[in-house]
């Protein structure tokens, strides 16, 4: 049996390019083992869709359906350094215009697998490009131009150029890299071949101007040092003048995280109102709602319904404290009614504690949501709008004075305790903190709800009874 014959196909390494030769390899019929594919450059231009018109003989080549995703993740697959990458876009195409339509489906198949690693890889080098570019200001023909360096792993400049162009706009700018650079001059985005790092001009003031902006700026209540070398590896450091105050500025993070939490409560959160968020001096829980209700301390309040404030008795030793009102909560105006709340009301049951004896209210008042077609999504509230949120908290315990307070989930245990305890690390443990002599940390019911499988679920059902029993069990020898 003779050696089976090879037709070299040669183009521009694009999207668009290859585009147009794999539509005339399949109308060939020419399989992806007969396929050789070779670059006849290193430019990279734009990335057009299938379904849109290519100027190009092409145009009488027949066209062929393939699923949109396809085409989306074919588009940044070959954007990745590999120069397998265009045989096996071929050999994927081939397959699903070829009986195998639902072949995407099919994660565990060679050929998708590998689709989709280099996808996730151009993906997060975009996305590394985007947090770590920082510009220095240069002065260049008698005007301020901004000129940065960066060093991607995969073919993703001219990609990813369109965002710098929004992002900056009115600036006047160039990203250099070893392999394509882009020019923005304010109305024509532009490519030229990259560059050596030394053409790299620096500007010592714009640099220390932005070390400054970036200290001020600094958030010490997200820093995750594990996620930080993770994600920004040691060779994107020398690009980034702010890296060389970060340990320092780690160091010095949990005191700047009380100064910060205090100062964001006292500040103003949205446009549109500037008074704080100052509970009455009183002894009423009603007037204190009332007065609640007319909050606008943080932004929530515009796409809420209504404040959802605390419930129960005004002698109620055993205080609840949530994350937030879920959907079903803003449109009753009530607390802990939806399904986690019957999930509470089932583990009080089981635990020995009546609902009625329990006040219940949230870290926050307002529903955060974003919209998903016709539903409401849950989204997790922010440390600045727990702080604008907490001298209502704050007020609720003033007039409680419970003895025991029970912290249900993560944004209730950041409100009450900072950063220092975690409900992973702390629940089932009687804690000491400002509201209440004994504080329990545990999980929210809406996690349970959410656990990944029935045997988690089970198993935190259990335990979140066990702390149920727990809190009773203090208030009871309180």
């Amino acid at each position: 049996m003779g050696m089976q014959t090879m037709e070299q196909i040669t183009f521009a390494p694009t999207f668009a390019a290859w585009q147009i030769a794999a539509r005339r390899a399949l109308a060939s019929e020419l399989s992806p083992e007969e396929a050789a594919w070779e670059e006849v450059d290193s430019a990279q231009s734009g990335l057009p869709l299938f379904d849109e018109h290519v100027e190009d003989d092409s145009a009488e080549i027949p066209r062929f359906r393939v699923p949109r995703a396809f085409v989306e993740i074919a588009q940044r697959a070959a954007c990745h350094h590999d120069p397998g990458r265009w045989a096996l876009l071929y050999r994927v195409l081939w397959r699903l215009t070829h009986d195998e339509p639902e072949l995407l489906e099919v994660v565990v198949d060679p050929d998708v697998f590998e689709m989709n690693r280099m996808d996730k890889e151009v993906r997060r080098d975009v996305q590394k490009m985007r947090s770590f570019v920082r510009f220095r200001a240069v002065d260049y023909e008698g005007g301020r131009w901004y000129a940065a360096w960066f060093e991607p792993e995969h073919h993703i400049v001219e990609r990813n150029a369109p965002f710098f162009r929004d992002r900056f706009a009115n600036m006047h700018w160039s990203i250099l890299t070893p392999e394509r650079s882009a020019h923005w001059d304010g109305e024509h985005l532009t490519f030229t071949d990259g560059v050596p790092k030394s053409e790299v001009p620096k500007d010592e003031p714009m640099e220390k101007l932005w070390t400054a902006h970036y200290g001020s700026i600094f958030n010490p209540a997200r820093i995750k040092t594990k996620m930080v070398r993770k994600e920004m590896p040691r060779r994107y450091w020398e690009n980034r003048p702010e890296t060389e105050i970060i340990p320092a500025l780690v160091n010095d993070a949990p005191a700047r995280v009380t100064t910060m939490m205090e100062a964001s409560a006292r500040r103003s959160g949205g446009p549109d109102d500037h008074s704080l968020a100052q509970p009455p001096d009183t002894d009423s829980l009603k007037k204190l709602k009332d007065a609640a209700c007319a909050c606008k301390a943080c932004p929530l309040w515009k796409n809420a319904t209504q404040t959802v404030f605390g419930e129960g008795p005004r002698d109620a030793k055993l205080v609840l404290l949530g994350e937030q009102p879920g959907d079903a909560e803003d449109l009753s105006g009530h607390a802990f009614v939806g399904p986690a709340g019957k999930l509470l009301d089932e583990a009080l049951k089981e635990a020995g504690i009546e609902r009625s004896e329990v006040y219940v209210t949230n870290a926050v008042k307002h529903f955060k949501w974003e919209p998903r077609g016709k539903r409401r999504i849950h989204q997790k509230p922010g440390a600045r709008e727990i702080a604008s949120c907490k001298p209502w908290f704050e007020a609720e315990m003033r007039l409680l004075k419970p003895r025991v307070l029970v912290c249900l989930g993560a944004t209730a245990t950041q409100a009450v305790f900072g950063s220092a305890v975690k409900v992973t690390k702390d629940r089932g443990e009687l804690l000491a903190s400002d509201y209440a002599p004994q504080t329990i940390v545990t999980y929210h019911p809406s996690a349970l709800l959410r656990a990944p499988d029935e045997a988690t679920r089970a198993e935190h059902r259990a335990q979140f009874v066990e702390d149920l029993k727990l809190a009773a069990k203090a208030l009871g020898h309180s």
